[in-house]
């Protein structure tokens, strides 16, 4: 049967690299889209041409228009299922109107040129978008793609991975893949972070130096002694048992958005980043030394999707993106109000989980929730730990702590 639209896909080598289906579908269209780059490949071509910029959602709605009663081809890039602009053109068309013709992509070639199997790759997007998270998504992968833009080239990518502590790194630089000047580089990675003369059209591979290196746990567990503290304030850092149960009560998602409220060392708000590598953590805390004792302990960890906020909650959450998941560590005295705060600006189905240690704290939190028709789940936490005393093992208790979890009831539903 025969689609509306023909998607094909092309590389930077133009005609040369299409197959004969390729080239037909172009031949036969009456429509031709695709950006500057692509449609100069067609000199040739007489039917209308429309230019891919800005406003895809108009230049959608044109090929829909268009599709019902001519023959339009897509130009895209590489694979256009593959990061590309497949996805928009069969959201707005419907894959039962669309033929994909798709070309290598810019990732398949770039480790063909490196003679690297890429099957065990995990393949990340910085085009177009933030690089926010980039270094945190690397800790639980050996061997990377990346697609860069000028704004987040392979060099700044680089300096990133470097402030961050990633260093045992082998890096590639893959330009312009199958076009005239392709270029393919390897580079240590402080050489890359100085490099100034990479092409816009790139694709970046790494891959660990180190081939003894494990992934991290799958679920982070660790001692107070990895955090800088506040000293001799011990105790204003999340132990990491109680720390396990409460992000466990968070449920947190790889793409989640989470508020960690008294942030204190930012124990919390850093096993949080690495649980939700997409996600973005916003770690809040009022103390000015706490604050720079946050940054340090996000920079040593090299979690660079944790922004530490200074400021007094609630006032501090008001310019934050709304939450999935909001953790209260420490109130200032402000128990109910940064509750009401957080549940006010929590998605539907999203958690609330406060650790409250003294009772006025509990009888604030439970007020509070109760206030509002939720009733919590509660877990009073005591734990002792195993410490030497001279041949023998003896305990050690911990405070006892309150965990509170809630769900923020879905829209239209009782609590």
């Amino acid at each position: 049967m025969k689609r509306a639209v023909t998607l094909v896909g092309i590389g930077d080598d133009g005609c040369a690299g299409l197959s004969s289906r390729a080239a037909n579908a172009v031949a036969l269209a009456q429509v031709l889209v695709g950006g500057e780059r692509h449609l100069a490949f067609f000199p040739q071509f007489s039917g209308e041409r429309i230019v891919v910029k800005s406003g895809l959602g108009a230049i959608m709605d044109r090929i829909a228009s268009l599709g019902q009663e001519h023959t339009v081809c897509v130009l895209a890039s590489g694979d256009p299922m593959f990061f590309g602009l497949g996805g928009l053109v069969m959201a707005r068309i419907g894959a039962e109107h669309v033929d994909v013709i798709p070309h290598p992509s810019s990732m398949q070639l770039a480790f063909a040129r490196i003679g690297v199997k890429w099957d065990d790759a995990t393949c990340i997007s910085v085009h177009g978008k933030s690089a926010q998270g980039f270094v945190t998504r690397l800790k639980r992968a050996h061997k990377v793609a990346v697609l860069t833009d000028p704004d987040n080239s392979p060099a700044q990518l680089a300096t990133r991975m470097l402030e961050c502590g990633e260093e045992d790194w082998d890096a590639w630089v893959c330009e312009n893949l199958a076009g005239v000047d392709e270029r393919v580089r390897k580079f240590a990675l402080r050489d890359l972070a100085q490099a100034t003369d990479i092409a816009p059209l790139n694709v970046l591979i790494l891959a660990r130096s180190d081939l003894a290196w494990r992934p991290p746990p799958a679920i982070p567990f660790l001692h107070e002694d990895a955090f800088a503290k506040r000293m001799p304030k011990k105790g204003l850092i999340t132990k990491r048992e109680v720390r396990l149960l409460s992000l466990a009560a968070l449920e947190i998602r790889e793409d989640s958005i989470l508020w960690d409220i008294g942030a204190g060392s930012g124990s919390v708000a850093i096993e949080a980043a690495m649980l939700a590598p997409l996600g973005r953590v916003f770690a809040v805390e009022i103390d000015p030394e706490g604050v720079e004792i946050c940054r340090e302990n996000v920079s040593m960890h090299g979690v660079d999707n944790v922004q530490v906020i200074a400021g007094r909650a609630p006032e501090a959450l008001a310019g934050l993106e709304n939450p999935d998941a909001v953790f209260i560590g420490g109130s200032k005295g402000s128990m109910e109000e940064i509750i009401a705060a957080a549940l006010d600006r929590l998605a539907p189905g999203g958690r609330l989980v406060v650790n409250a240690i003294t009772l006025d704290n509990v009888a604030e939190c439970y007020r509070a929730l109760r206030t509002r028709a939720i009733t919590p789940e509660v877990m009073l936490v005591n734990i002792a730990r195993g410490e030497p005393l001279a041949h023998y093992l003896r305990y050690e208790a911990l405070n006892p702590i309150h965990i509170f979890a809630a769900t923020k009831p879905l829209i239209g539903t009782q609590p």
